[in-house]
């Protein structure tokens, strides 16, 4: 049976190769279409049934991606120019209630998902090999965490959001 949660599985750190950061880059840099291509045509219903029970909307789903991944670029940003610097957690689903992911409609959160990613990955093509490995402290997990390991990170988010949405569309004939 498939998961509904985690469609792709849970993020599974990998080790530091080339290949995989440029995968990764990848998805970064095309996440705004993929998103995009994955809601294509959803009328207002589609848009707010949730992706499984007790779970967000896909309205509230992908405003929730371009908060996550707004607060993503800012936390590369800190981590490149500030020495280990601890980044600010913030209350997901609080956010997922606000009026603007309840109110506006998701054109918004995709026009900022598409200046937002291609913002960030001018930034992930021009950093250098060692810079990789600078770190950010993450206070909820309690831990630092490298450059690298975000990047994947944010890689798989791209990818599990969408499919929340693309597995929805499959489920429910869509």
């Amino acid at each position: 049976m498939e998961d509904l949660s985690f469609p792709i599985g849970k993020y599974e750190p990998q080790p530091f190769s080339d290949n995989q950061l440029r995968e990764w880059i990848n998805d970064i840099k095309f996440l705004p279409q993929e998103l995009e291509n994955a809601v294509q045509n959803l009328d207002e219903a589609q848009l707010n049934t949730p992706y499984r029970s007790g779970g967000w909307t896909v309205k509230q789903l992908i405003h929730h991606v371009a908060d996550s991944h707004m607060n993503a670029y800012i936390r590369f940003k800190l981590g490149l120019t500030e020495d280990n610097p601890t980044i600010k957690p913030y209350e997901q689903d609080l956010w997922a209630e606000m009026s603007d992911t309840k109110n506006l409609p998701i054109n918004i959160s995709l026009t900022i998902l598409h200046a937002v990613h291609l913002r960030w990955s001018e930034i992930l093509k021009a950093i250098k090999p060692e810079e990789w490995n600078r770190t950010v402290v993450h206070p909820e997990h309690g831990k630092q965490m490298t450059l690298y390991f975000l990047l994947g990170m944010y890689a798989w988010h791209s990818k599990h959001h969408t499919a929340h949405v693309t597995r929805l569309r499959e489920r429910n004939g869509w």
